[in-house]
């Protein structure tokens, strides 16, 4: 805490699972700083592999690959890469599909394969790419 008032930075909030290793010492310094401790959710073993899933996504595909300059920056980005990972992104998970987009019908007929016309559109300066049919 010492680190972030350092570097003029806070937090409101410190989200941690429920192992013991967090004593409740810990939480009594965090609210004396004004930082809000909230528990993940009871028995739900899941919950901390799926965020952190997404978390190493947004490291992977974003963050190692392009420089912020600002917190508003990092949130305009991050903005667009959760748009772009649940309506674009394909996911092994679902079909490769996206969360918030079905698959497309499997092209069959062969003449609609020779003259296919993909667009690429780009986000982010290049860092992520949409590819669509053209109409």
């Amino acid at each position: 805490m010492m680190d972030l008032d350092d570097a003029g930075c806070w937090a409101r909030l410190l989200i941690r699972d429920r192992d013991g290793k967090f004593p409740a010492l810990m939480d009594e310094i965090l609210a004396q700083a004004g930082i809000q401790t909230v528990l993940t959710g009871i028995r739900m073993p899941r919950m901390n592999s799926i965020m952190e899933r997404w978390v190493q996504s947004y490291r992977r595909e974003l963050l190692d690959r392009c420089l912020l300059w600002n917190e508003r920056h990092l949130r305009h980005a991050l903005r667009e890469y959760e748009q772009f990972y649940n309506q674009h992104r394909a996911h092994q998970a679902l079909g490769q599909a996206a969360p918030l987009r079905t698959i497309p019908d499997p092209i069959t007929d062969p003449e609609q394969i020779i003259d296919l016309n993909i667009r690429r559109r780009d986000q982010l300066g290049g860092t992520l790419h949409e590819y669509s049919h053209a109409a």
